[in-house]
């Protein structure tokens, strides 16, 4: 008989300090989350500084002793932290799904379409522009992938942040709130489409038979998703007639999972398949949503900080002491601000929309947040950004973030409630309350 070896397991150490790692980072993340949110600020800009404090911009220079110790450069002891990241990603991007309202943007109708492509079209056009223009120095692989990873990067916008933003200041029975959140919806779908092609493209090259595979892949995801929601359907039928939440979190989290592999092994990314599975989920119709809340909870709460936190620790902001880069931030900073206004508006104003709501159009849509944060971690593994450009990113996604609730309460201040938005203020719960725009 053949002795069967032993499986190796994880070593004490390697263990010990993975541990200490997830602590430090979740309890520095939900400190610096809770005291942004009390500032007004998006948790994410906490969780991030988190990672930004343990990694080489602060602990690294103050005790690099401690910091090697702690943050090893092994990359297995690293490939544990990423992969915790790597599930809570997934799992946030398959709650976002479950979450869109795809009636919303049936009813919303061409008004959202015209606002969302020209949102998405200009700064995106802008991101590939820049890519070409940028030095030779910041750039990682084949120009051309580069600039059309940099012009995704620029075009996305962030759901989580945007709808948030709204709920504060009671601006979501607002016109304006609604059509924001259906161009949101439709960019985020062009946006993963855009990111799993160039993903394809990165890791085969840039040729035009790959690039025509990785279309046929999508459209058999796209396929796929419509010819298997029965199956979803009953799956989740059964798991809610089942006793307790348990096993409806159980089928959302194993349908994630299994959607996000697909997608990877064809060459896709995997958020891709997060994403496409949890827009299905919604589809189908046959989730409670209350019954989504403890996956949430843990997802929002543990899971989704650790990854910020773990995407904070890749930053380096010492690299914008250099001139080059710090000029690049600049630039890169302002053509994603100026073309997320400039497609919004326009946009808006081809829809008959009035200059103001046309500007709260543009400063809903510019906050990133969340969505920047993923694809700029997808272009780090990739190969496609180094640390400079991915530093970069962070802080536009942080700062156009920031922006969005200022310039929405003075641009709102500007338009004038209708009586269809006091009769949705009602049915929101929030009449008779003082609103950012009334």
């Amino acid at each position: 008989m053949l002795a069967v070896q032993p499986v190796s397991t994880i070593a004490a150490h390697q263990l010990l300090v993975f541990l200490l790692q997830v602590g430090s980072l979740l309890l520095l993340a939900f400190v610096l989350g809770r005291l942004a949110t009390r500032c007004g600020l998006p948790a994410i800009v906490g969780e991030l500084c988190a990672g930004v404090l343990m990694g080489p911009s602060v602990l690294e220079q103050v005790a690099p002793g401690f910091s090697g110790w702690l943050l090893p450069r092994d990359p297995g002891q690293f490939h544990l932290l990423d992969a915790t990241g790597q599930i809570g990603v997934l799992l946030l991007v398959t709650i976002t799904g479950a979450h869109m309202d795809l009636s919303l943007v049936r009813r919303r109708g061409s008004t959202a379409v015209r606002i969302s492509v020209a949102g998405i079209a200009v700064p995106l056009v802008l991101g590939v522009a820049l890519g070409f223009l940028l030095p030779t120095s910041l750039v990682l692989g084949e120009r051309p992938v580069f600039a059309l990873f940099l012009g995704i990067a620029m075009g996305v916008s962030a759901i989580p942040v945007i709808a948030k933003t709204l709920m504060d200041l009671r601006l979501l029975h607002r016109n304006v709130g609604q059509l924001t959140l259906c161009a949101v919806m439709f960019d985020d779908i062009v946006g993963w489409l855009l990111l799993s092609m160039v993903s394809a493209m990165a890791t085969t090259g840039f040729r035009a038979g790959d690039l025509a595979f990785s279309v046929g892949w999508l459209i058999v995801v796209v396929i796929s998703a419509v010819l298997l929601r029965p199956v979803v359907a009953a799956g989740l039928r059964t798991a809610a007639r089942a006793p307790g939440n348990g096993p409806t979190v159980t089928v959302v989290v194993v349908l994630a999972l299994l959607a996000s592999a697909a997608t990877q092994a064809m060459g896709l990314e995997a958020v891709f398949g997060a994403f496409v599975a949890g827009v299905v989920i919604r589809a189908c119709g046959a989730l409670d949503q209350e019954a989504l809340a403890p996956l949430q909870t843990f997802v929002v709460a543990v899971l989704a900080p650790v990854f910020f936190a773990t995407a904070g620790l890749r930053m380096d902001l010492t690299a914008l002491a250099d001139p080059v880069v710090l000029l690049t931030g600049l630039g890169v900073l302002a053509a994603a601000v100026f073309g997320k206004f400039a497609g919004a508006y326009l946009g808006a104003r081809l829809s008959r929309l009035g200059h103001w709501e046309g500007l709260a159009l543009g400063a809903g849509m510019n906050a990133r947040g969340v969505i920047e944060v993923i694809i700029a971690m997808v272009g780090l593994r990739l190969g496609v950004l180094g640390t400079e450009m991915y530093t970069i990113i962070i802080l536009v996604a942080i700062v156009t973030s920031l922006m969005a609730p200022p310039i929405l309460r003075a641009t709102m201040s500007k338009v004038e409630q209708t009586s269809e938005e006091d009769l949705r203020a009602r049915a929101f719960g929030i009449d008779g309350q003082r609103t950012a725009g009334a």
